[in-house]
């Protein structure tokens, strides 16, 4: 990932947080365009011409190194030091513009005179730049940059032929005056004092920009949950549990329908087939399942070999949830059992098996791994359904007591649906003492199945 730093958060959050660091490299580039240009006009005003243009140049050199911060964060080959040497130059080159004087404007006054400017005070700029990045180790590295730049600097200016910078020991009030009326001192007090400020200020905005680091992470962990919980489960049911630490820890039971699907006779396809091909065409099945099972408000319990596992008015109960099942069922016949090859190259069919009736939900396993499951004599009605559709040649058997809760749902309009279910009389499944009702869908594709 571009641009690593040690201290990141681990797995699929780091992503997340990673596009939210590059964002705001971003906002720190635009909003240092913003201050040059500031800049630019207040040069323009205080400097007399054409000493702006010295400084025109450089407040570009300023633009093209924020640039090159957000190119590093982008890049795969940046790093973490990358950024802190981008921050040394940055605070070297401020300190460079604020002592060195203009060579484009013909004042003969000694060096030390660019201190009674009041200029050390763009350096709060800077660092006010780098609270966007949330990495508070680049705050604080951004204050010792500036703080060692611009106490190289002042050791220059001591350096030069002329400069005062010691006093006695108990001034007068007019060796005081003097001192200060004089253009070639240096009053190393007050230096301290603007070094200290900076990297109090730089440590204080660390410490902000640590909290607002961790409420970041907080909501790219939220994010990526919501995005885990998405694999599962509409949007809004996703949003809802995205919040709980352990939404299932309490086992719950209310009716709800359950949706079996397989493929037919997909293990002899897979004979004739690549291990590529054969995992490109699952993938693209469970993607075409997984749609219509959340177009139509279903919760994706599990994907299981080459089939699917769903239930309708899960986790919370539904009043529409056997139609939004039979609609699911119409739309996955519709879907996989044309009389063609499907858009994945095969024409293999799909089955179908569709009940309703009480289910147990909760968390299952163990302390290493939790899963959300959903258990009882409905699921397994709902399995045997599907393999009963070999026998009764047809694409789906929903049982009567889908269709009979479809029907009392008074909300749902029947009439996308009634029209094709054919009754198959009483289908005796396996494990239940009597035979229940059933109807089959007449879809595209209704010859002999087997597989």
């Amino acid at each position: 990932m571009a641009a690593s730093n040690s201290d990141g958060p681990p797995g699929g959050v780091a992503t997340a947080f990673h596009r939210e660091e590059i964002a705001g490299f971003r906002r720190a580039l635009i909003g240092r365009i913003a201050a040059m240009g500031c800049v630019a006009v207040l040069i323009t005003v205080l400097v007399p011409w054409p000493g702006p243009l010295y400084y025109y140049a450089l407040l570009a050199l300023f633009v093209l190194i924020g640039y090159a911060e957000y190119a590093v964060a982008r890049a795969a080959w940046g790093h973490a030091w990358h950024q802190y040497l981008l921050t040394t130059i940055d605070f070297a080159l401020l300190a460079f513009t604020l002592i060195y004087p203009s060579p484009m404007v013909a004042q003969d006054l000694p060096v030390p005179v660019t201190l009674n400017f009041g200029s050390f005070i763009y350096f709060f700029t800077l660092l006010a730049g780098l609270a966007y990045v949330y990495k508070p180790t680049l705050v604080l590295w951004g204050g010792v940059a500036g703080a060692l730049s611009w106490s190289v600097g002042i050791l220059w200016m001591m350096s030069l032929p002329g400069s005062v910078w010691t006093q006695t020991a108990n001034p007068t009030t007019q060796e005081i005056l003097d001192r200060f009326a004089d253009p070639y001192f240096i009053d190393l007090d007050v230096r301290l004092q603007e070094v200290a400020i900076l990297l109090i200020c730089a440590g204080l905005l660390a410490l902000a920009v640590g909290r607002a680091r961790r409420i970041a992470l907080h909501e790219a962990a939220l994010a990526q949950q919501r995005a885990n919980l998405a694999r599962y489960f509409p949007r809004r049911i996703a949003d809802m549990l995205a919040g709980s630490p352990r939404p299932f820890a309490e086992p719950r039971q209310h009716a709800a329908a359950v949706l079996f699907a397989d493929l037919v006779g997909f293990t002899h396809w897979c004979e004739q087939r690549s291990p590529r091909e054969v995992i490109a065409y699952l993938r693209a099945v469970h993607d075409d399942l997984a749609h219509i099972v959340f177009r139509h408000g279903g919760t994706l319990d599990k994907f299981i070999g080459d089939g699917v596992l769903a239930t309708f008015g899960t986790p919370e109960p539904s009043e529409t949830a056997a139609g939004d099942a039979i609609a699911a069922a119409l739309a996955m016949v519709d879907r996989f059992n044309a009389d063609r090859p499907n858009r994945h190259g095969a024409a293999l069919p799909l089955s179908v098996g569709v009940h309703y009736g009480p289910i147990v939900l909760g968390d299952i396993g163990s302390r290493e791994r939790m899963e959300f499951a959903t258990i009882g004599s409905t699921v397994n009605v709902a399995s045997r359904l599907e393999h009963a559709t070999r026998d009764h040649g047809c694409a789906a058997l929903l049982s009567g007591a889908l269709v009979d809760a479809a029907a009392a749902e008074a909300a749902r309009d029947q009439a996308s649906w009634h029209g094709r279910l054919v009754p198959r009389g009483p289908i005796a499944i396996r494990g239940l003492s009597e035979p229940i009702a059933a109807y089959a869908i007449t879809g595209p594709q209704e010859t002999s199945r087997t597989g």
